[in-house]
Parts: C-alpha cells; sequence; structure tokens
C-alpha cells in the first residue's frame, strides 16, 4: 500500500512538473560576455625543469624564495549557445565557447632589482558546454532559472613564454602545451527580463570545475640574441635537437621511456623526449551578461 502510495506521489509531483502548462515547444539562441575569477589556487607545473618559484638573489646568493600558485581560472569568455524548451520549467542549451585567461607568471627570478628570468603562461580554449536548464518560475518580469552541464573542449592550448638575461645574452622562448581529451562540469545560476516580445537580457554566475593535464609539448620559437635557433643547422653550437623541441607527455616513465633521467644510456636526441605530465586548474566562478532571442 505504501509503495502504491509513494508511486502515485512520484507520477503526480512529475507531471506538476514537467506538464504544468501547455505551452508550446521553442528553440532560442543567446549571445554573451562572461568574465571568471580563479575558485582556487593550486602550485604551477613546472617550466622546462624549473620549479614554480620566485627567487631573489643579491650579489649572486639566493635571499629569499617563495611558491607561485594559481590557476588559469580568471580571465575572458565568449560564447553563442542554442537552447530548445520542452516545457515552462524544463529546456537544454548547447553552449559553444572561447575562454582566454589572464596570463600568470609561472616561473620568475630577480637578481639586483632586476628580472632575469619570467615565464608567463596563458590558456586559450574553444568547447562545448551541453547542459539541461530548470526553469523556476515567472516573477515580477523576471524568470530565475539553474542550470547543470558538462564541459567538452574542442580545442585548446596552453602558452608559456619565457624571457631570460644569462651572461648578457637574450633569451626568448615560446612553448605550447596541447591538452589531453578531459571532460569539466558546470553548474550556474541566472534569470531573463523579457525587453520585448522575442528579446531578452539574461544574466547568470557560473561555476565551472576543469582540470586538464597536458598530452604533447612543442617549442614553436626561440631566440639567443635575437638568432633563430629553430632554424639552424645540425651541428651548429645553438642547434635545437628534436629531443629539446617536442615533448610527449605521460603519466609513467622509466627505463624504456625516451627521457634523460630514467633512461641515460638510451636517451636519443633525435627524438621527442618522454616526460611526466603536469595538471592545470581552470576552475573559477564567473558572471554572464548577455542577450537571449526566442524564435
Amino acid at each position: 500500500m505504501k509503495k502504491n502510495l509513494f508511486l502515485l506521489g512520484f507520477i503526480a509531483f512529475t507531471m506538476s512538473v514537467f506538464g504544468q502548462t501547455e505551452k508550446k515547444e521553442s528553440w532560442y539562441f543567446k549571445l554573451g560576455g562572461s568574465y571568471f575569477v580563479q575558485s582556487a589556487a593550486t602550485e604551477f607545473p613546472s617550466v622546462n625543469g624549473r620549479e614554480p618559484l620566485k627567487q631573489v638573489y643579491e650579489n649572486g646568493v639566493l635571499v629569499s624564495k617563495e611558491s607561485i600558485t594559481g590557476s588559469f581560472g580568471e580571465g575572458f569568455r565568449t560564447g553563442l549557445s542554442i537552447g530548445y524548451r520542452f516545457t515552462d520549467r524544463l529546456g537544454a542549451e548547447m553552449g559553444v565557447n572561447y575562454y582566454a585567461s589572464n596570463s600568470k607568471t609561472m616561473v620568475e627570478t630577480i637578481s639586483q632589482d632586476v628580472t632575469v628570468l619570467q615565464a608567463k603562461g596563458q590558456v586559450r580554449a574553444l568547447d562545448l558546454a551541453p547542459a539541461l536548464v530548470l526553469y523556476l518560475g515567472k516573477v515580477k518580469g523576471f524568470e530565475p532559472y539553474t542550470k547543470v552541464g558538462v564541459i567538452v573542449p574542442v580545442n585548446g592550448k596552453l602558452d608559456i613564454k619565457t624571457n631570460a638575461i644569462s651572461n648578457g645574452a637574450v633569451i626568448y622562448r615560446e612553448d605550447v602545451i596541447k591538452p589531453n581529451p578531459t571532460v569539466g562540469f558546470l553548474a550556474a545560476l541566472g534569470t531573463s527580463y523579457k525587453i520585448s516580445g522575442k528579446l531578452a537580457a539574461f544574466g547568470e554566475i557560473e561555476y565551472r570545475n576543469f582540470t586538464v593535464h597536458g598530452k604533447d609539448k612543442e617549442v614553436t620559437a626561440y631566440t639567443y640574441n635575437g638568432t633563430d635557433r629553430l632554424t639552424l643547422p645540425e651541428g651548429h653550437p645553438l642547434y635545437v635537437t628534436t629531443a629539446e623541441r617536442y615533448t610527449n607527455y605521460s603519466d609513467h616513465i622509466d627505463r624504456n621511456s625516451n627521457n634523460q633521467e630514467t633512461n641515460a644510456s638510451g636517451f636519443d636526441s633525435s627524438k621527442p623526449t618522454d616526460d611526466l605530465s603536469s595538471y592545470i586548474s581552470i576552475s573559477g566562478v564567473g558572471l554572464t551578461l548577455g542577450l537571449r532571442y526566442s524564435l
């Protein structure tokens, strides 16, 4: 008897949520811009063997050292979404977003009040964001809603630019790290306000939880006192080997890997280096403002 009553109650609740009105199904488009702040700071990964540290030297002596922490979850995003309302209460969206993080210092060395080495990283990514939308009802022209979904990267990279001064030489290097496929999570609370018959303004506060790890790395620029090292022939003192230029990442390396530490005797500089993958966070909390057009 209790099971029957529970079943009847569940059916009644479901009907009340998904079938409250006879409003016809409808499509809509949304265009918005967002700014995110990082939700948690973690230690950055090492950059070309250098730990994520800020080090200060005086007269060649190390006088202070501190860890550099942060995330790439702070930055700007633009997005276009297409949505479909099944009922007054339930809908679905598919968003296409382009995100560019703020540039973050990952390694820094200062000597005699002069920055002699600085590595800065920036994430750029294109993603898809399918989500379910639950509308909470209209109140004085406003229609609040909640949204949950996933983040699926389509394309992206971490671009690390390093500037250094070493023995009087000016050095510039740029490394591009591409990520492994992964999936993130998003949750948002928003509201819309109708401006005209089909046009509405909307605002959302969104939390996203997103962590990625590297798949491979390529040195895309490398100059030494203005000389392009990547174009120099083999045998030149500044020649960049394949092992220096390319890196393949994995969760495990051993004596069979092309790595100078674990396989010094078998290391082949004419092949990409094998190294351990590092993780970076792109998690953040953001505010999105934009317009919605209903068909």
